[in-house]
Order: structure tokens, then C-alpha cells, then sequence
């Protein structure tokens, strides 16, 4: 196992790592903000992925109280309500909240269930995303219970304290995390939680060596007809282990993610799932599947059970964390041995 690094060793690497990108952080930070003015669901994929999440991560999740990460954050935003119910009302905020229509789900489930003594801050940097933001709620009549900020995370500066702090498929979108989790950290309550549903693989989504080679090996058993690229809209005869950071933020420091989270935080509850599954599942290549073909389902299935067992084994890392992380050392509840230490991948080196 490689020597677990310092911090300061980590933001030196990193910060190198980003020197070395084509891009300056101000050019992929404008790119960033363009590329998603127009985007109005950050959520969709393939219904593949809906076949495999709903056979094995749903049941995953069920083990700990919820079946999906919308329903995640709403079960400890209630519990916190509940918890604090009589007082003033509770703060909560949602760190690179985009269109903010989860968190607008999340605010009418509560309200459904008669649950209103809070409010959720949206921040997020793009102006536009907020802006559908703002039209969503007005047509949804919740903007009693939602607010607005735009900032980049280096100039939030948090003027209160918050119970629940979530970051939903945002945390590999940053470069500064330790930044961001030293904020999160110093703005929360003495019992809150910070909440994230995220990717923790290698930077860029890219595969480590131990996994690509397992991939590549499946890959070349591969019909043809299952290898075209949907997002870079080209044929990848061999695996292209792309590096999605070097035009934007996608993937940026993913692999940073969880090392510093271990050093910062308390784990309360940790799921940890995926690798081999993701390059079949995703945007990418995950559109050549068809859920009404029982010969792609069934290999869906075998690569499933090949991710579970050689992560289970420790062979490869987790690629996904759902996790609620707290100030204070707290009971661990976690899905099998897959504890944050177990599923941490120190890297070497980064390239």
C-alpha cells in the first residue's frame, strides 16, 4: 500500500498537476459556466443505468433507510427538522446546487410531509442555472422555503451556521476542496452533517492501472457494436482511458476526494459502489445497451457481480460515495467491510 500523503503533499500535487492542463483555471471556469447555460437536465442517462441501479443499488441503499440520493437528503434534512422542531428555522445549503431542481423535490417532499421549519441556500456559480432555478420555484410556489447565491466557492463566505451542508454530484467539479471542506467544516452546527453523493475515482473519471486492466480485457471480447463513443461521438475499437479534466472540471481532483474527507471528517454513513459497471452504464457508452435485449442485460449482470467481487476483495476502489460525514467520531454504518479507509485508492502518482 502507497504511504498515505499529507494534505499539504496532496495540494502540491494537485496544484502541479493543474499547472501542467492547457487550460488556466479562469479559461476552464468561463468554459465551464458556458458549457452548461443551456443544460436543463444534468441528470439524464441512459436507461441502462436505470436497469442496473434499480437491480443493485436501490437495494443497497434500502439497507440504510432510502433508495436514492434525493431521497437521501431528504431523510436526514427530516430528521433534522424533527430533531429541532419549536426552534428557529433550520439553515441548510447546497454547494454547486446547478438548476436546483433536486433540491426543489427535496423542499416538496418535506412540505408534503408537513415538514416547512427550514430554509435550502442554493449556491452555485453559473448564473444561468440559477436563474432556472429561481422561474422553477416561482412555478412550484416554494420560494418561501429557497434562496439564491452566486459564488465561486473561493469568495463563499458563509455568514451563518448551517445544520446540513449537501454537495450532490458537485464535489469533483473543484479544484480548491480543501478550501471547500474547511469551509463546510467551520459553517457547520456542532451536530450537522455535510452530505455528499459523488464520485471518488481517478482524476478525470479516468481508470487506475489495476483497473484498466481488467476493462481492457473485456473490451476486446466486445462486439463492435457496443464500443461507440455517444459523448465524444467517435468508434473506440481499443478503450480510450480519457482524461474528461482537460477541457473543464469535470473529474478535476475526483480522486482527492475521499483522502481528504477521511482527514477532515467523521463518517456517520458510508456507501461506497462501482468501477468496472460505470464505462457500460454511463453516458458514454452505456446508450449501446438495450434494457428490452435479455443478452445485454445479462451481461450487465456478469460485469456487476465481477465490479462486487474484486471490490469487495480490494482488488479495485469504489468510483461513487453516498456519505454523511459529521464533526464528532460517530458510529460507522456502512455497506459490508467497504468502510471510507477500506475504499480509499492512494494514488503514487498522479499523471
Amino acid at each position: 500500500m502507497a504511504q498515505m500523503p499529507s494534505v499539504g503533499q496532496m495540494l502540491r500535487t494537485a496544484r502541479r498537476w493543474l499547472r501542467s492542463r492547457d487550460l488556466s483555471y479562469q479559461e476552464k471556469l468561463a468554459r465551464e459556466v458556458e458549457n452548461y447555460r443551456a443544460v436543463e437536465n444534468v441528470h439524464d442517462l441512459p436507461q441502462i443505468f436505470h436497469y442496473w441501479s434499480n437491480k443493485y443499488l436501490v437495494p443497497k441503499y434500502r439497507q440504510f433507510g432510502f433508495s436514492n440520493p434525493k431521497d437521501f437528503y431528504r431523510l436526514y434534512m427530516s430528521q433534522a427538522c424533527q430533531e429541532h422542531r419549536g426552534e428557529e428555522r433550520l439553515c441548510f445549503v447546497s454547494i454547486g446546487s446547478g438548476n436546483c431542481d433536486i433540491e426543489i423535490e427535496i423542499i416538496e417532499s418535506l412540505w408534503a410531509a408537513g415538514t416547512r421549519n427550514f430554509v435550502l441556500e442554493c449556491l452555485d456559480i453559473n448564473p444561468h442555472m440559477l436563474d432556472r432555478g429561481r422561474s422553477l420555484a416561482r412555478q412550484r410556489q416554494i420560494t418561501d422555503a429557497i434562496s439564491f447565491i452566486q459564488a465561486d466557492i473561493n469568495s463563499w463566505r458563509p455568514s451563518q451556521k448551517y445544520q446540513i451542508i449537501m454537495a450532490n454530484q458537485a464535489l469533483h467539479h473543484f479544484v480548491e476542496l480543501e478550501m471547500l471542506f474547511d469551509k463546510a467544516y467551520g459553517a457547520l452546527t456542532p451536530d450537522g452533517f455535510f452530505l455528499s453523493d459523488d464520485r471518488i475515482g481517478r482524476n478525470g473519471h479516468m481508470r487506475w492501472p489495476e483497473t484498466l486492466e481488467i476493462l481492457d480485457r473485456i473490451w476486446s471480447d466486445l462486439p463492435a457494436k457496443y464500443k461507440y463513443n455517444h459523448q465524444l461521438k467517435r468508434l473506440e475499437m481499443e478503450f480510450d482511458n480519457w482524461d474528461c479534466s482537460k477541457e473543464g472540471f469535470e473529474g478535476i481532483r475526483a480522486q482527492d476526494i475521499l483522502p481528504l474527507l477521511i482527514k477532515k471528517f467523521h463518517f456517520e454513513l458510508f456507501v461506497a459502489y462501482g468501477n468496472l459497471i460505470d464505462a457500460f452504464i454511463e453516458r458514454s457508452f452505456g446508450h449501446n445497451f438495450d434494457p428490452a435485449n435479455q443478452a445485454d442485460l445479462d451481461f450487465i449482470d456478469r460485469i456487476h457481480f465481477m465490479d462486487e467481487d474484486y471490490l469487495e476483495r480490494g482488488v479495485i476502489k469504489p468510483t461513487h460515495m453516498t456519505a454523511a460525514m459529521v464533526k464528532q467520531e460517530a458510529a460507522k454504518k456502512t455497506y459490508k467491510h467497504l468502510t471510507p479507509e477500506f475504499c480509499v485508492r492512494w494514488p503514487n502518482t498522479v499523471k
